[in-house]
């Protein structure tokens, strides 16, 4: 992609936003607010978020998920058998139609899940089945901390249906492993919290709360290696304070903010019972559908991971390969774009291609400018035409960790691919 013909919206500076990574997001032109709690994405923040829809994505399918789709918008009626219609009432998007029919903005689709199957799970041989989407939501939330808490956001959320409880606690584990595995592909430092299920009901529920400086959560969590173990001022052992010890490995408990990134549920029959969803058994006898909910936030993702990489330069996105989720891998910096550099430089983006490699060919840029953009969208690889190139041939591949090593042209595109 080059610069000349790439709509970038960097900025030098971002004033008026919550905290630093907020205005972080607001400079790297990841995204514009449009409102209180509402945020527009622009081509190179989409370009994240589609990189993290990705992730998300293959660690669900990984799982045996099975993508759909269901409409935001929803009848007042699949709600109201659910009971949820007057619970949701302070958080949810409500309004008539044309018709005098009450409709709302879907917050959660586990009324939706259960009519899409309802008459087609008849039987045990039926279950499990683990159904996801990634779409938008709505809830009249209280903005706050930018992209943390907004009133239409993209999840990731699953729902998977059974016929014993002990199918039921299976796939529980199962998302709540792939869960973890996306944090850690991720570069997350993360904890693992017991929760309220509160307005979702059911039995048992657990957060995934990434750490954070500015969060919306007081969290205590295990600074032992590899322990995930973590309390919030919600969970049931709220009362564990820093210093304690963890309950889980022995070590010690640390203080500080978090921010909620996912949250798993075992609901049991709290949405099939209103709807009286049962399958028949080879006994003959029937037998109620139990379910869990396991919802993951896209935008969240994103503000954690600039939230903990980021630096006084710009973005630092983490990962590689499938877990890489930067807006380009390599960007090819010349010290001017004309001559030999041109020439050079255009085979360059070639070989490392073009949809996600950013070619700076804008005259009008200063080479600092460049530097300053490159380091400002956190690509991981800058590769340097300058004065080192022009004496020795070699070009200059800078990572955004601020390594730096010499390779010839043929041999960039392997190094930074």
């Amino acid at each position: 992609m080059r610069r000349s013909e790439t709509l970038l919206f960097t900025s030098r500076e971002a004033n008026g936003h919550e905290n630093e990574t907020v205005a972080l997001t607001v400079r790297a032109g990841l995204v514009r607010q449009f409102g209180s709690g509402l945020y527009g994405f622009t081509p190179t923040g989409q370009r994240v978020r589609e990189n993290l829809i990705r992730l998300v994505r293959h660690e669900m399918d990984a799982v045996g998920g099975h993508r759909i789709g269901l409409p935001s918008l929803n009848d007042a009626g699949i709600w109201k058998r659910s009971g949820r219609w007057e619970r949701f009432a302070d958080e949810m998007f409500t309004f008539e139609n044309r018709d005098g029919k009450r409709l709302c903005l879907a917050p959660s689709h586990e009324e939706g899940v259960t009519h899409l199957v309802d008459g087609v799970v008849r039987s045990a041989t039926d279950l499990p089945v683990l159904l996801y989407q990634v779409e938008s939501k709505y809830r009249d939330d209280h903005a706050r901390n930018g992209l943390v808490r907004t009133k239409e956001f993209t999840m990731k959320d699953a729902y998977s249906l059974h016929a014993t409880r002990g199918s039921l606690d299976e796939y529980y584990d199962r998302v709540r492993r792939a869960y973890a595995r996306i944090c850690e592909r991720l570069g997350l430092k993360f904890a693992v919290t017991a929760a309220e299920n509160s307005v979702m009901g059911g039995s048992a529920s657990e957060e995934f709360v990434a750490l954070a400086d500015t969060g919306t959560l007081s969290l205590r969590w295990c600074g032992g290696t590899d322990c995930r173990f973590g309390v919030t001022d919600e969970s049931p052992r709220s009362g564990l304070s820093a210093g304690d010890t963890c309950p889980e490995c022995g070590g010690r408990l640390r203080a500080g903010e978090g921010i909620e990134i996912g949250h798993v549920f075992k609901l049991g029959t709290r949405y099939t019972a209103p709807r009286g969803m049962t399958v028949d058994v080879p006994d003959g006898s029937e037998r109620e559908v139990v379910m869990g909910s396991y919802g993951i936030g896209i935008e969240r993702l994103l503000h954690a991971l600039v939230e903990q990489h980021g630096d006084e330069d710009g973005c630092h996105w983490p990962g590689a390969g499938l877990g890489e989720v930067a807006p380009f891998s390599v960007s090819i910096v010349p010290l001017e774009y004309d001559g030999e550099f041109r020439d050079v430089a255009d085979r360059l983006h070639e070989a490392c291609g073009r949809d996600d490699t950013l070619l700076f060919d804008d005259a009008d840029q200063t080479i600092g400018e460049r530097f300053a953009e490159s380091d400002l969208l956190g690509v991981p690889w800058k590769v340097i035409l300058g004065n080192h190139y022009r004496e020795t041939g070699a070009v200059e591949l800078e990572s955004r960790d601020g390594t730096t090593q010499y390779a010839s042209v043929e041999a960039v595109a392997s190094i930074v691919g």
